[in-house]
């Protein structure tokens, strides 16, 4: 066989091999990222553990969806909304990620939906609360899958009010979050003929709350209403105890609690407290299931942030493989399509304004002498179907929604 001059080499090569064939070229991962707070206020509810439950969630799914390895990136927003709107665009510009499973914290992820928005890039978001997202700030890419603030506020500041909490007062956190936590309950508390005496609005990561607690005391509020999250809960919440606030007859009603939150202050000063939530883990066989793999692996029980990112990734896996593409008008139809029944939903879905409806819960803590173990934590006190938990779409600002 006679070969050109420039490509003897191939020729030998091919001649000493001749089964040899052409390697396909290994495909392009599905990217997928996620932006949360690593090291700051909303470490413990989010960080490490958003990130292992989504990977839980791709590992389970087989690792690849349409062919293509998943791959997931994360990065640390450090609470600061224009860092998320910075590595958002990046991520979106240069790394071709087409969906975030989660931003973590309300003004990040407000920031990241502006980011999304033009370019047409879904969001899903389970760590962020503020109501807004699906009323005036609404995109059509975005999923508000855990919870929000009128849920838990309502669900929380009802019930108080139920046992006689009629004069409030508010320790807020003075960002989107907390003002939407205390907007939401205020609303509440005025339909149901309470008062709203005042409120302190606190800086995010504040140190010593005993100024706005004195504030709080000073009101002679029956109840103190905290419409924070976090490490500010949990420092409002002790500090509020060494302060000797509860003691003086006041309750605390905590409109923004998460397991975590309970586990790190103890039961001494959270016994009997109100809590809203969309997952506990000790509800059934299947939450149990789930909670002790993440258990084993971070020897931390899942939160409900943490559960809605391994059940919004599973769906998300699901409707890009359903509509066997990865752009997102195809995928977010799948999405809105399949109902949402697992451990962390049950008939759960999403509508026209990206809220994902779903049961919500509320507990109670447990009693020292009730609770058998570090993370017993709660008892259930009422499940409130999906649609009286949340906002109904009548009501929605969204401008998608046509009235």
């Amino acid at each position: 066989m006679r070969c050109p001059q420039l490509i003897v080499a191939a020729c030998l090569l091919l001649a000493g091999l001749p089964n040899a064939q052409a390697q396909p070229a290994p495909a392009n991962p599905v990217k997928l990222g996620m932006i949360l707070d690593m090291g700051s206020l909303y470490a413990d509810v989010t960080g490490p553990g958003s990130e292992l439950a989504a990977r839980m969630a791709v590992a389970d799914f087989g690792g690849k969806v349409l062919g293509r390895p998943i791959e997931v990136l994360v990065a640390d927003h450090q609470t600061k909304a224009d860092i998320a709107a910075a590595i958002a665009t990046e991520w979106f510009d240069t790394e071709n990620v087409v969906a975030l499973l989660d931003v973590a914290a309300s003004s990040p992820a407000l920031a990241v939906m502006n980011v999304a928005n033009p370019r047409h890039k879904i969001v899903l978001l389970n760590g962020p609360g503020a109501a807004s997202i699906t009323n005036e700030a609404c995109i059509a890419t975005a999923v508000h899958y855990t919870y929000d603030t009128y849920a838990t506020s309502h669900a929380v500041t009802k019930a108080v009010m139920d046992q006689g909490g009629k004069s409030w007062f508010f320790v807020t956190a003075d960002y989107t979050f907390g003002h939407q936590l205390e907007s939401d309950s205020a609303a509440v508390i005025k339909a149901n003929g309470g008062t709203v005496l005042g409120d302190a609005e606190a800086p995010m990561n504040t140190a010593d709350f005993s100024s706005f607690l004195l504030q709080a005391q000073q009101s002679k509020a029956q109840v103190i209403g905290l419409a924070n999250a976090g490490s500010d809960l949990i420092n409002t919440v002790k500090q509020a105890a060494e302060f000797g606030l509860t003691a003086s007859g006041a309750k605390l009603a905590s409109l923004g609690a998460n397991i975590n939150d309970i586990h790190g202050i103890g039961l001494d000063a959270t016994q009997g407290m109100m809590v809203s939530d969309a997952f506990y883990w000790d509800m059934d066989d299947d939450t149990r299931a789930f909670s002790k793999r993440f258990f084993d692996k971070l020897k931390k029980m899942p939160n409900m942030l943490q559960a809605g990112v391994y059940s919004a990734t599973m769906h998300y896996l699901q409707a890009v493989q359903a509509a066997g593409t990865t752009d997102s008008a195809p995928v977010m139809r799948a999405m809105r399509d399949a109902p949402i029944h697992d451990f962390f939903a049950r008939d759960g879905h999403i509508r026209a304004d990206g809220l994902m409806v779903h049961d919500m819960y509320l507990f109670q803590v447990k009693t020292k002498a009730e609770s058998k173990g570090p993370w017993d934590l709660y008892k259930r006190v009422a499940t409130i179907p999906g649609d009286e938990a949340f906002q109904p779409l009548s009501q929605s600002r969204c401008p998608l929604i046509r009235k």
